[in-house]
C-alpha cells in the first residue's frame, strides 16, 4: 500500500500574464498553409541568404501608419527566380525593384512571391528594394499578443513602440521572416515628428532634421540580429549614459525614458551594472559590445530586443512589485532589467532556428534570475529561488512544440526548463565545471541560430553523459518524473517511474542521515541497509516527486 506519497513541487496554474514576457499559445493543434509559409524554410526562401537590410521608414503618430522601404542585400546559394518576402495584413507592399526594373509579385495571405528577372547566379551579391505602406496590426496586449502600441504618455505626447516576438517582424515590416536566417548587419533609419525621439538597436549614427520639421534617426546594427528583436520606441525621451568596465573592455549603456521619469530611473537602473556583472561572470562577455547597450522605455512591461531592451516594469522591483518566486528573493531586484537583459545571451546572442525550440531562450533566461540571486546573495537564495518558481509549472503539454509551424511549445520552458537546468547542475555536482559549461554554450555558439539537437549534444559532451532520456523526460514529455521506493528487511529498493523508457537519471539522497548518490533505473534496484531508523530524503534542488510504498 501507499504509505505516504510526497512532491517536492507544486503545480498551480499561471496566466500569460504571469509568463514573464511568453507568447499567447494556440490552444489546437490544427495548421494552416499560412502556418507552414510563416514556420518552414520554403524553396522560396532557402535559396538566398539575407547577408544587410536597410530598413528605412517614416512613423506617422497622427494616423498610425508606416511608409516606407527595406532594401534587401543577399547571396545567392542555388539559382532560383522566386523569392518569399513576409509582410503582414494589412500592410501591402507597393512596388518592389532590383537592378532598376519593378517586379511582379503575387500576394498569398501574408506571404508574397516576387518573380525575379536578373538571373541569379550562385554565388552573386544582389539587392532588391520593397516598398511598402499601411496601418500595422496594434498590440492588443503587448508582448503577449503584439504588433505596435500607439500610445500618449501623461503630458499627451505619442509614445510608440514595436513587439513581434511569434508574431513575426513582418507584421511591420517586409522581411525573410524566419528566424533560421538573421541578417549579418542592417541600417534602420526612422523618421518622426521633430518633437520625437526614435531609439532602435545598434548605435546611433546621426540625426538629420528634415525641411517639413521631422527628424530621421540612423541606428547601426554591425553583429546579426533576428527579426523580432528589430525595434523602433518613439517618445518625448530624454537619455543618460555610463560606462560598464566589463570583460571586453568599456560598455557603453544608454538609457532612454519619459521626460517625467529621468529621476526615478536614474535610481532604477542602477541595477543594469549589478546585471552585467553577474550574467557576465555566468555567461561570458555580453555579446554586443559593438552595438552598445541600452534600456528604453516602452508602453508595455518589456522584451528582450537586441541592445535595445525594452522596460516597462513601473521602476519597481520583483514584476511590477510581485515576487513570482515566493521567497523574498524575488523582491531584490528588478525582474525585466534582470530577465530581459538575460535574452541578450539566450535569445539574441544564441536563437532558436525555430520557435518550437524556444525553450533554448527562455529556460536559461528564466535560469539566468536565479544565477543573479547566487551571485549577489548565496548559493542557497539563489537555490531557494529557482525551487520557488516551481508553483507556477503546469505539465499540461511538452516544452517542445510543433516544427515548420511557427508553433511554440507550453508556457512551462519558463519554470520547468529553469528545473530542468538547475537538475543539471546537480548532476554535474561541480560549480566551476558548471559555470564553463554556461559559458562554453556562448562562446561555441556564438552570434548562431541553433536547434534543440545542437544544445543537447553539447551539454551531454561537456556534462560526460548520455542526457538523451534527460532532455526527453524534461522537454518532450509532461509526466512528473518520480523515485518510488520502499524499505524491506535489510534493503532499499527503487526504481524511476513516470518516465520514458530506459530513463536513468542520478540522484542525490541523504539516506538514515548519510548524504549518497543513487542511480535508479526504470528496472527495481536494491541496497543494502544497516540502521533501523529507515528513512530517505531526496535532495529538494532535483525537479522531481516521490513515493514511499511500505508494503
Amino acid at each position: 500500500m501507499i504509505h505516504y506519497f510526497r512532491f517536492a513541487f507544486v503545480a498551480l496554474f499561471i496566466s500569460s500574464s504571469l509568463s514573464a514576457q511568453g507568447l499567447l499559445q494556440k490552444n489546437n493543434e490544427v495548421f494552416t498553409r499560412q502556418d507552414s509559409l510563416r514556420g518552414s524554410i520554403t524553396k522560396e526562401r532557402a535559396w538566398w541568404d539575407v547577408k544587410y537590410y536597410h530598413l528605412d521608414v517614416k512613423v506617422n503618430p497622427s494616423d498610425s501608419t508606416i511608409t516606407g522601404s527595406n532594401t534587401i542585400r543577399y547571396q545567392v546559394l542555388n539559382a532560383y527566380n522566386r523569392m518569399q518576402i513576409d509582410l503582414q495584413n494589412p500592410m501591402k507592399i507597393d512596388k518592389v525593384v532590383q537592378d532598376g526594373k519593378e517586379l511582379k509579385y503575387q500576394r498569398e495571405g501574408n506571404t508574397f512571391f516576387i518573380e525575379l528577372v536578373a538571373p541569379q547566379i550562385k554565388g552573386a551579391v544582389k539587392e532588391l528594394k520593397v516598398f511598402y505602406s499601411g496601418q500595422p496590426k496594434v498590440a492588443v496586449n503587448p508582448p503577449w499578443d503584439g504588433g505596435i502600441t500607439w500610445k500618449k504618455d501623461h503630458n499627451g505626447n505619442p509614445f510608440i513602440a514595436s513587439s513581434c516576438q511569434g508574431l513575426g517582424a513582418s507584421v511591420w515590416w517586409p522581411n525573410k521572416d524566419h528566424m533560421y536566417d538573421e541578417v549579418e548587419n542592417m541600417l534602420i533609419s526612422v523618421n518622426v515628428p521633430g518633437d520625437l525621439t526614435n531609439v532602435s538597436n545598434g548605435r546611433l549614427q546621426s540625426v538629420k532634421k528634415l525641411k517639413d520639421g521631422t527628424r530621421t534617426f540612423n541606428w547601426y546594427v554591425a553583429n546579426p540580429i533576428n527579426n523580432y528583436g528589430v525595434n523602433i520606441n518613439i517618445g518625448d525621451y530624454v537619455s543618460f549614459s555610463e560606462k560598464y568596465a566589463g570583460e571586453k573592455g568599456n560598455l557603453d549603456c544608454s538609457y532612454y525614458v519619459l521626460r517625467d521619469n529621468l529621476a526615478k530611473a536614474k535610481k532604477q537602473f542602477t541595477e543594469v551594472p549589478r546585471m552585467l556583472k553577474a550574467l557576465e561572470h555566468w555567461f561570458g562577455p555580453y555579446p554586443f559590445y559593438e552595438d552598445s547597450y541600452k534600456l528604453v522605455e516602452a508602453p508595455y512591461l518589456g522584451m528582450e530586443h537586441q541592445s535595445s531592451v525594452t522596460y516597462g516594469n513601473d521602476f519597481k522591483n520583483g514584476y511590477k512589485g510581485r515576487d513570482l518566486s515566493g521567497t523574498g528573493w524575488g523582491l531584490k531586484f528588478d525582474f525585466i532589467i534582470i530577465h530581459e537583459a538575460g535574452h541578450e545571451w539566450f535569445a539574441n546572442n544564441i536563437t532558436y532556428k525555430d520557435i518550437a525550440d524556444m525553450w533554448i531562450h527562455e529556460s536559461f533566461t528564466n535560469y539566468s534570475e536565479s544565477l543573479f540571486v547566487e551571485y549577489y546573495y548565496g548559493k542557497e537564495a539563489g537555490f531557494d529561488y529557482v525551487k520557488g518558481v516551481r508553483k507556477s509549472i503546469q505539465n499540461d503539454k511538452p516544452i517542445i512544440g510543433h516544427y515548420d509551424v511557427n508553433s511554440e511549445g507550453s508556457g512551462d520552458m519558463y519554470y520547468k526548463g529553469a528545473n530542468m537546468l538547475h537538475t543539471l547542475r546537480q548532476i554535474v555536482n561541480n560549480d566551476e565545471k558548471w559555470k564553463a559549461i554556461l559559458r562554453g554554450l556562448n562562446s561555441t555558439f556564438y552570434h548562431q541560430t541553433v536547434t534543440t539537437k545542437q544544445i543537447e549534444d553539447y551539454l551531454s559532451t561537456n556534462v560526460g553523459l548520455d542526457l538523451a532520456t534527460f532532455f526527453n523526460q524534461y522537454l518532450r514529455d509532461t509526466r512528473i518524473l518520480t523515485l518510488e521506493y520502499y524499505f524491506k528487511d535489510n534493503s532499499l529498493t527503487f526504481r524511476w517511474t513516470n518516465c520514458v523508457a530506459n530513463f536513468n537519471m542520478p540522484i542525490k539522497v541523504t539516506l538514515n542521515g548519510t548524504e549518497k548518490w543513487l542511480k535508479p533505473e526504470t528496472n527495481w534496484k536494491r541496497e543494502s541497509v544497516t540502521s533501523e531508523n529507515k528513512e530517505l530524503k531526496i535532495d529538494t534542488n532535483f525537479y522531481v516527486a516521490n513515493i514511499n510504498i511500505t508494503e
